[in-house]
């Protein structure tokens, strides 16, 4: 019995281990960043496209340069409060290195080493091409500095173990591509936009019991995190727009319906208004190239 007993320990101290191992934070291969500079003037294209703005403006501000955060997400999980990203050394980003930020953004690890909670898209952002992740650096290093300190998260247990994201990051984090890259389908364009900087998926798809999405009913719609009502679907049984009509949506927020955008959409919409026609003809091209759920 002695002997099976410590056979069981050290069975789980060895499993402990393993696990502690497995869902360590992890951080970007330096060599990806060698000799990577930014521009500021393309970063700030990065900037819009990636929706940085619309989550990091302080609540009800008019101006959205200031990245000051404090605007709530409230989930299944707990509520999440956007951090301030302003180049403010102590309560914002101003104290980071590159590698840091690239950390944070391709691989959801902080600078203290901790996972971030994957309300923060970095599941889409780990898509992103390090040039454009540097040119937003540059960009984000341009804008107002802002002391207000960041709000934390109201997130009870046992969410609030942040060792536990690393095994969520096991299971759903992934770099991989849902759809193709075809020239009907928007192309490389178009994919990138769509399921890395602009990140639809993250709300336009359902999520599973533990937040992960399930990527077989893609853009097929999903509840509202908050609980109240839900995201609309893009995929063909659902929306019978056509390419031209998705295109002028996201430049204008008038529907074929003569309805205007609402919601969370509204700011989504002002950002894709500022982008290049070719980035929102790709983007049409992409939501129209959708399959229907099985």
């Amino acid at each position: 019995m002695k002997r099976i007993l410590t056979g069981l320990v050290l069975l789980a101290v060895a499993g402990g281990a393993i696990g502690w191992v497995l869902t360590a934070p992890q951080t970007v291969e330096a060599a990806r960043l060698e000799g990577v500079t930014g521009d500021a003037a393309r970063g700030e294209a990065v900037f819009t496209a990636a929706g940085c703005a619309s989550c990091h403006h302080a609540p009800e501000s008019k101006d959205k340069t200031v990245l000051s955060g404090g605007q709530a997400f409230a989930t299944a999980f707990g509520t999440f409060y956007a951090p301030n990203i302003s180049p403010d050394p102590a309560a914002g980003i101003g104290g980071w290195a590159f590698p840091e930020f690239a950390n944070a953004v391709l691989k959801g690890t902080s600078p203290e080493g901790q996972h971030y909670y994957p309300a923060f898209p970095y599941s889409a952002y780990t898509k992103m091409e390090v040039q454009d992740l540097a040119d937003l650096w540059a960009y984000l290093r341009t804008l107002p500095a802002d002391a207000t300190p960041s709000k934390a998260h109201d997130v009870g247990f046992p969410f609030n173990i942040r060792r536990s994201l690393g095994g969520w990051k096991l299971l759903f984090f992934s770099d991989d591509y849902v759809m193709g890259a075809s020239e009907a389908a928007g192309g490389e364009r178009g994919r990138y936009l769509v399921e890395a900087l602009a990140h639809c998926g993250e709300c336009h798809t359902p999520r599973n019991p533990l937040g992960g999405l399930e990527t077989s009913k893609w853009l097929s719609g999903a509840p509202n995190p908050s609980g109240q009502g839900t995201i609309p679907a893009l995929t063909p049984d659902k929306l019978d727009w056509s390419a031209q009509d998705v295109a002028y949506y996201l430049e204008t927020g008038f529907t074929p319906d003569f309805d205007s955008v609402g919601g969370h959409m509204v700011e989504v919409v002002e950002n894709f208004s500022k982008l290049p026609a070719e980035d929102r003809a790709a983007v049409a091209a992409y939501v129209k190239a959708l399959p229907a759920p099985d």
